[in-house]
């Protein structure tokens, strides 16, 4: 099963003001989603999205006319485009899109098939007063959710932790709390300095004394002896990162040197679906989660779920959810069904071969950049 070409469709579909305050601290008018598609020479097409793709068409030639199905190949390519480009993992899930179609198999089950469904908890995004967002918090659990993660500004750490603390009354101790400080990377042209490690110890023992689940990004990815000291700080509070960092080596030393509690690296985003099984399989050997972050579209969410369901990742998935602003109907507008959790408060993986991934066409051509 030969690749014949690899396609790039750019959809944008514009945000309101609350979501673009929530993604980029800079103007923003659009959030992009970039599908991709693998062709073959047996009429096959796998799909996969969550990264850009920015840059790609000079990488092209490195895939194409090669067999679809030797993925580990294709993977180790993917890690030498990076060199000059940029992370394009999105190819590798639609590689194995492809690859539980010709197996006639879900990827969940070509990873593992540990788990056929993962509890998930709603990832809050926009910015909110305390009394709406309880209000929100509320909803998500009367719709089964039993865990929710908040963003906490460091700016505004005073209000975010009353935010916390208020989810927490109105909800009580059986519902689950994350927080997430987000310190640990910048998008572009975002300068300004991360919280430092006093600050953010101090406001670790206020998350604990909430009993947060845990608390995730909370310092740069190289302050390695800050993870481990809010862990010392913090017996039962767990520290969570890893969602954006690009290197394998860098968290296998983490593994290595028991740096965090919970490993979060996107399959689209981070390190690719084939890496990730891996670091998540030798953090699981040493006790540890593998939990990943999943913020892309339905189809990213997607490879994320089956890499987690089929390794036995947990004990949480990540479903970005914050109504009535960032909807499953808008996260996943290139899809042609949402992808959506059960009244169980658990996201079931698609039974159909590959990721179960079925677009949209009409909604891709309508909002089709370019």
């Amino acid at each position: 099963m030969k690749i014949t070409d690899i396609t790039l469709d750019r959809v944008r579909l514009p945000l309101d003001p609350p979501l673009r305050a929530a993604w980029d601290p800079r103007p923003r008018t659009a959030f992009d989603a970039t599908i991709v598609r693998v062709h073959t020479d047996d009429g096959r097409v796998g799909t996969g999205s969550g990264d850009t793709m920015d840059g790609f068409d000079a990488f092209r030639d490195v895939f194409v006319g090669e067999d679809a199905l030797a993925i580990a190949r294709h993977v180790r390519a993917l890690e030498t485009c990076a060199v000059h480009g940029g992370h394009y993992w999105p190819l590798e899930a639609a590689l194995w899109d492809l690859a539980g179609k010709a197996a006639g198999l879900p990827v969940a089950t070509l990873f593992g098939g540990t788990y056929d469904r993962v509890p998930a908890y709603a990832s809050f995004c926009v910015p909110r007063a305390s009394s709406e967002r309880v209000d929100v918090a509320a909803q998500v659990a009367d719709e089964g959710f039993r865990a929710a993660k908040i963003r906490i500004d460091p700016n505004r750490i005073d209000e975010g932790v009353a935010t916390v603390a208020a989810v927490r009354g109105a909800l009580g101790d059986e519902f689950t709390i994350m927080v997430d400080l987000n310190q640990s990377w910048r998008t572009a042209g975002d300068v300004a300095p991360a919280t430092d490690l006093a600050a953010t110890r101090r406001l670790a023992r206020r998350l604990a004394d909430l009993d947060v689940f845990w608390v995730e990004e909370p310092l740069p990815y190289p302050d390695t002896d800050g993870f481990r000291t809010l862990r010392a700080d913090n017996p039962g509070l767990r520290i969570a990162a890893g969602e954006m960092q690009h290197s394998v080596p860098e968290i296998l030393r983490w593994i290595d040197e028991d740096v965090l509690d919970v490993y979060q690296m996107d399959v689209v985003l981070s390190v690719g679906m084939s890496r990730a099984r891996t670091l998540a399989e030798l953090a699981m050997l040493r006790h540890r989660s593998f939990t990943p972050h999943s913020w892309t579209n339905g189809i990213g969410l997607l490879a994320n779920l089956h890499v987690a369901a089929g390794v036995g990742g947990g004990p949480w998935f990540e479903v970005p959810y914050d109504p009535p602003d960032w909807t499953p109907a808008r996260r996943d507008f290139p899809l042609a069904t949402p992808v959506t959790v059960g009244p169980d408060g658990c996201l079931a993986v698609p039974d159909a071969p590959g990721l179960g991934v079925e677009l949209d066409e009409d909604a891709v051509a309508r909002w089709r950049v370019g």
